[in-house]
């Protein structure tokens, strides 16, 4: 392991296993806790696929249903946070962003890049969350029409690794990604 107390190789391996989350269906980083807030102020948390991590842009991508609760929320408030255990690693990556929401022309791109066999997660009849008479009362659309991509602005990058000592240190892109030590 690289120096104990070096802010930038700590930086350097929580994007690493971000990164690593994007390539490798079996990295931890693949399946963040994604937590927004709703119109009505209730915090909200679920597993999403991560699609894309850009350390030179400072950002995570994330591919959502357009019709999805998510969307809606995001819509009234654009903050979330994506959290990612990686047992391997003993470390914990917590990710505040900014959410650009971006559908149709905008994403035609990505949506070329989507598996046949995945495109069924896009578009459903009736939207996503909507009550049901029973377990499959709903017809998937498969549809760019609501593929929808959620690009994650970060804002600030917290890393909590338990090992011994435990070490945790956040960075700011508003300080130039520069980090700080804190306790644990």
């Amino acid at each position: 392991m690289s120096d104990h107390n070096d802010l930038g190789a700590f930086l350097d391996l929580g994007w690493q296993r971000l990164t690593r989350g994007v390539a490798d269906r079996r990295a931890a980083a693949r399946h963040p806790v994604f937590a927004t807030v709703s119109p009505e102020g209730a915090p909200e948390a679920r597993t999403v696929v991560l699609r894309g991590a850009s350390r030179a842009d400072g950002t995570v991508e994330v591919h959502t249903d357009g019709g999805s609760d998510k969307v809606m929320s995001l819509r009234a408030n654009p903050l979330a946070q994506l959290m990612i255990w990686d047992e391997k690693a003993k470390l914990q990556i917590r990710l505040s962003t900014s959410v650009d929401i971006s559908h149709g022309n905008a994403v035609v791109d990505r949506w070329q890049n989507v598996p046949d066999g995945s495109r069924i997660a896009y578009g459903a009849s009736p939207k996503p969350g909507t009550p049901i008479p029973s377990a499959a009362s709903y017809t998937k659309l498969a549809s760019l029409d609501w593929f929808t991509v959620l690009t994650c602005r970060i804002e600030s990058i917290e890393l909590m690794q338990l090992v011994d000592p435990h070490r945790r240190a956040v960075f700011k892109a508003s300080a130039g990604w520069a980090g700080e030590w804190r306790v644990p």
